[in-house]
């Protein structure tokens, strides 16, 4: 019997009916603090991108802010595989988990999932297991592949991989380890990092927070994020995974990190005085 993970979120995170996803995410690219337009065609992959740091709230809160990392994406080509790296929200399952599930299903079809990468990545790094109860009700990363869907179609397939530690250690071993097979594959990839930023303050005091956290990222200083969000703090949810894309970009000797997109939920709530920071980032050469 085929093993597939189904959607936990749609519904609610996102539109259940796939005609109805498809203008969700078409207007999240068109929406005012979007990209503004729609995603190319994808051309072959052209190497120059690494990957994305992208939010995980609802679409209507989020998804325009994600649709910036997503554009990107677009434009840099369609690769063989995604790595989607997680924050894991609801303590089930094991620390560090790769999804031992063969397709992944969303309201827009099936996505294979590479699960000779995911048993190569857990011997690699030796702190990644292969299990699904860590991804069985979390929506940090499902809510990323409507949108891959959106623009590669079937083409790829995707490594998730959900992470309850999140300390500069871990993300370097599992960073690094990605890093490694991507090379010694000689992989078109991308790497997913899906975190949110402060949760839940005066939109004043979450941007000025947060841009302490984001130029961290911007200089693709792992340790300096980690050491940004514990002291200041910065109530991020997802600093393992963007520590994470940090550390196979230094491994692989990725050089360029752009901010897409700030913006917070006020923006589209109106409601300033309590908000979610999201941000979209580009990394790569």
């Amino acid at each position: 019997m085929v093993k597939i993970r189904r959607s936990a979120v749609a519904g609610l995170f996102y539109e259940s009916d796939p005609n109805e996803l498809r203008e969700q995410i078409r207007r999240a690219f068109l929406h005012k603090l979007g990209p503004g337009k729609l995603p190319p065609p994808p051309p072959p992959f052209s190497g120059r991108v690494l990957g994305v740091v992208v939010p995980h709230a609802g679409y209507m809160y989020s998804g325009h802010v994600a649709a910036h990392g997503y554009f990107r994406l677009a434009e840099a080509g369609t690769p063989e595989v995604v790595f989607l790296l997680g924050p894991n929200h609801h303590g089930l399952g094991d620390p560090i988990a790769a999804s031992a599930a063969e397709y992944w299903e969303t309201p827009l079809g099936r996505v294979k999932v590479d699960l000779d990468i995911g048993e190569e990545l857990a011997k690699k790094s030796g702190i990644v297991t292969l299990e699904d109860l860590a991804h069985l009700h979390e929506h940090s990363l499902e809510v990323q592949l409507p949108f891959l869907q959106y623009i590669f179609g079937d083409e790829i397939s995707i490594v998730p991989v959900s992470m309850m530690i999140q300390y500069p250690e871990a993300s370097r071993i599992l960073g690094y380890a990605i890093a490694d097979i991507i090379k010694e594959r000689g992989l078109k990839a991308y790497i997913v990092a899906s975190s949110d930023f402060t949760h839940y303050e005066p939109a004043e005091v979450a941007s000025r927070k947060d841009k302490k956290a984001i130029d961290r990222i911007l200089a693709l200083d792992y340790k300096g994020l980690y050491d940004v969000v514990e002291e200041t703090p910065v109530s991020m949810c997802g600093p393992g995974p963007v520590m994470a894309l940090l550390a196979a970009a230094e491994r692989l000797g990725a050089k360029r990190a752009k901010l897409l997109k700030y913006a917070n939920s006020g923006d589209v709530t109106g409601d300033y005085s309590s908000v979610v920071g999201y941000a979209s980032i580009l990394v790569g050469w």
